[in-house]
This record gives structure tokens, sequence and C-alpha cells, in this order.
């Protein structure tokens, strides 16, 4: 939570919710555009040393009262604001609470949580299909994985079928051991103390994982040998037994499943911590059960005594100024649902790049607004862009990259080099809408430029994604 002293001139107190990326852009913005500052949550040196105007102040929030402008902290201190952003972030959905063989991870706490069980573990289960999932299965090593996703094909926030074969083509292949060099602001949690790492439990949500997270973990189980995955599609879990309660059960569980050069890691007589039933009516035990099934907004502290309008996904509705339907108050991140009307070629996606975008925007809002001025909408709501990286392969998604919402009124083209590059476009009346570039395209730009320009292609037809034409001395 950050809040600002009174600047001499302006009304002053800005409070700044949540030490997460949307919460520290929020605060790093706001203090730059005002004199007086201080935040909350987090590693505080960091900001306190760039911002002499800002002060950290460690404490949850305990209760807002938005209609006398004021926030309780846990350590019982009360701070009145002029003007509040939230930034609260959001928390890990688990498939059940309170069992200590399901991990969420979603945190540097629980990530560091679960290098330590893996250390330990012969098998483990992965639940989800999102980004988290997608790279903890590339990453483990000496472990056997069983994943189990509700679609058809891996990744599908992410990628169509087509994307999802390029890259499990790529699972299955042995990984090299060369590392990309990223070009990327990297965000690390700084030296935390070891006594704020006990606090790690359920009910503190930390700051959310950013793309590099898994880079300083060692994410090794106990046996020698590189990857061993199997999918599980169409599938949820039904329901998890603890040891006990399986053999009562009387049910039996399967074997991992092995190819002709696989050597067994386990043997089909193992007797596992904890067991999971699959809808499919499959059962694998394991040594625990990573939850990776996506995040709800983190609003539970602000909704007593507070009526907000919220979004269908739980989050705190925001216009297209980042404000909430209550007076003064802002919210940012993931603990918001954006409810103007969006560009054609952007949507939300609780995403660490779209977290700060909005909290940077969310802070020359609320300082325009109380200044007195206007602010534009940003340029980065115009068009929706994420770099990541999957399997090693640098991705790049841009604009309505699934054809999201634009119903069968499309169609795709596609390039694709096995083990190299993937490129997918989506066009609609002759408009790019949106793409899907995985590998060193080299394309994003231009292609950027063409789904802000909405030019009309029809004329190049399948020329488009001819590699032998340098598209860029079309379109320069």
């Amino acid at each position: 939570m950050m809040e600002a002293a009174r600047p001499p001139s302006t009304a002053g107190k800005f409070v700044v919710v949540g030490g997460g990326i949307a919460g520290v852009t929020c605060a790093e913005q706001v203090s730059k555009v005002l004199e007086e500052f201080d935040v909350e949550e987090q590693p505080n040196t960091m900001l306190e040393n760039r911002f002499p105007n800002i002060k950290v102040i460690e404490s949850g929030v305990k209760q807002l009262k938005s209609k006398e402008h004021c926030i309780l902290t846990g350590d019982g201190s009360q701070h009145v604001y002029k003007k509040l952003c939230l930034c609260a972030g959001a928390k890990p959905k688990l498939i059940c609470e309170g069992n200590p063989y399901v991990l969420g991870i979603r945190d540097t706490d629980s990530a560091q949580e679960f290098q330590k069980q893996l250390t330990k573990a012969k098998r483990i289960m992965i639940i989800g299909n999102g980004g988290i999932a997608l790279e903890l299965v590339y990453e483990i090593e000496g472990c056997e994985v069983i994943w189990a996703i509700k679609d058809k094909a891996i990744g599908n926030t992410f990628f169509d079928a087509g994307a999802a074969e390029f890259l499990t083509s790529k699972l299955i292949a042995e990984k090299p051991e060369a590392k990309i060099a990223h070009k990327r602001t990297r965000y690390t949690t700084e030296g935390r103390k070891k006594e704020r790492q006990t606090k790690g439990s359920a009910g503190n949500v930390g700051s959310a994982l950013g793309p590099d997270w898994h880079e300083g973990l060692n994410l090794k189980g106990t046996k020698e040998f590189s990857r061993k995955i199997h999918i599980e599609t169409m599938c949820e879990v039904k329901k998890i037994y603890l040891q006990e309660e399986f053999r009562i059960s009387r049910k039996k569980s399967l074997p991992f499943p092995r190819d002709h050069h696989n050597q067994p890691v386990t043997t089909d007589k193992e007797v596992w911590p904890v067991y999971v039933e699959l809808t499919s009516e499959k059962i694998y035990g394991c040594d625990f059960i990573v939850s990776a099934t996506g995040v709800t907004p983190n609003t539970e502290p602000f909704l007593c005594g507070n009526n907000f309008d919220l979004g269908e996904d739980g989050g705190l509705k925001v216009d297209d100024h980042m404000h909430t339907s209550l007076s003064d108050i802002y919210a940012a991140g993931d603990i918001c649902t954006a409810s103007w009307q969006p560009s054609p070629v952007w949507q939300q996606m609780r995403l660490w790049t779209q977290a700060r975008q909005m909290g940077w925007y969310a802070a020359k809002c609320m300082a325009a607004a109380t200044l007195g001025q206007f602010t534009d909408m940003d340029f980065s709501f115009e068009l929706f862009a994420h770099v990541t990286k999957f399997f090693n392969y640098k991705v790049v998604l841009l604009g309505k990259y699934n054809a999201q919402g634009l119903g069968s009124d499309h169609e795709l083209m596609l390039r694709c080099t096995k083990g190299q590059e993937y490129v997918k476009v989506v066009m609609q009346n002759g408009r790019m809408m949106g793409a899907v570039l995985i590998g060193e395209t080299d394309l994003e730009e231009t292609f950027e430029n063409l789904i802000l320009n909405q030019m009309d292609l029809s004329s190049y037809g399948e020329d488009l994604l001819d590699p032998n034409i340098d598209l860029e001395d079309y379109f320069d």
C-alpha cells in the first residue's frame, strides 16, 4: 500500500495498495508527478532508495471505508486518502483448499516451496493449461510428470492446436542446455529477509510471477534423467485421495505410461502420498499436485461495506480511466476488470505486461484528476501485445491472436518450419486482426503496424507469409 504526504500545491494523499508490478509501477509514476509520497508491501528498500518521496508501509489491508476515504491496516493504523489505487492482484484458484499435497504456484514464495518439494519427488501431477503450467512442464527434469488439461491441446489460452503441436514436438525432443539471452526488464524480489518468508501462507498473496520466474530455481526431481511427461487431455480432477483413503477405497491406480525406449523410473507397486482420480476415470498416484488453474481477483479485503460494481470474473469494474464505481478509487492489474468498450484488437488478460501498463496509466489518470486535467486513453490499450518464452522459443501474441470474438467470419494463414518457427495470422475482410509468432521471426513490428493501421492486404494473398519476401520493404 502506498501513500503520499500532502504536496504543497495539489490536493494530497495518494494511497496505492499492493506491491506487485501494477502497484509498484503506479507508485513510481505518481511519485514522479507529485512531490510527496509513501508505499506498502514488498521489497521496500528498492523503492525508497530510488524515490525519496515514497515511504513503504509493510502491512496488509484490514478494511476499506470508502465513505470516510480511509484504509485500516493490520498494524492498527489508519490512512486517509484523497485518491486510492487498488493493485492487490489475484490469488491462485486452487483445485482444493487445505490439502498439504496440493500446491498453487502464483508468487515467488510458492515457487520456492515448490522447488523444495520437488527435490524429493519421483512423480508429480500438474493440473492446468495456462502459462505457468506450460513453463513448469518444460523446466522440470528428473521426475515423472503427469499433466492433466481440460482441453484437446496444450496452452489453449495462448495457442491453437497447430501451435500446440509445434511446441509438443519440442517437449519430446531432448532439451538443449543453451539458454536464450533475455532482452527484457527483470522483476525480482530483492534479497528478502528470512522472517518475511515464513508468512508465505495461503492468506498472504505475494507478487505474481514475471516471465523469467523459473530462472533462478533449480527444478530437478530425484531421478537422473531429463524429461518424462505424459499428457492427459480433455479431463479435470474428479477426486483427490490421501494414501489411507485410497487404500480403503480399494481402487486401482495406473502405472506411468511408458514408450519402448523409456526406462521406468518408478515401479508399478509404488505407494504414493496422494492419488488423483480424473473425470476420465483414470487414477494416478504422485508425490504432490501442482494446481496451475488460473487466478481469481483478490477483491475480498475491500468489499465489506463498500458497494463496488464487479465484473463477471469477480474483478473490480474500471472505466477507461481505471476508475472504479466508487469515487476517488482506482484499480489496476489483476484485481480489476476492464469494462470500457475495448479497441477491436485489444482484450484484457491477467498478464504481467498488462499489470504494468494499467499501473502506469492509473497513476497518470489519478495525477491528472488531482490537477484538474484530462488524459487520453493510453496507447498500450490500442493493440493487445504480449511477449513471453515457452519451451525456450520466443513467443509473441498480437491482437486477436486466437480469433477471439471474431466468430466464424475470419481466415487463418500459417507458415511453419518444424523445430524453428511457427507463424499464424488471423485475417478478416482482408485485414490483419491478430498473429502468433513462435521463434525468431523478426515479424512482430511489421505485424503490429499492419494490425494497427488496418490496411487492406487482400491483394497480397498467400504472399504475405512468403519467407522469400521481405515484408519490411513493403510496409515501411
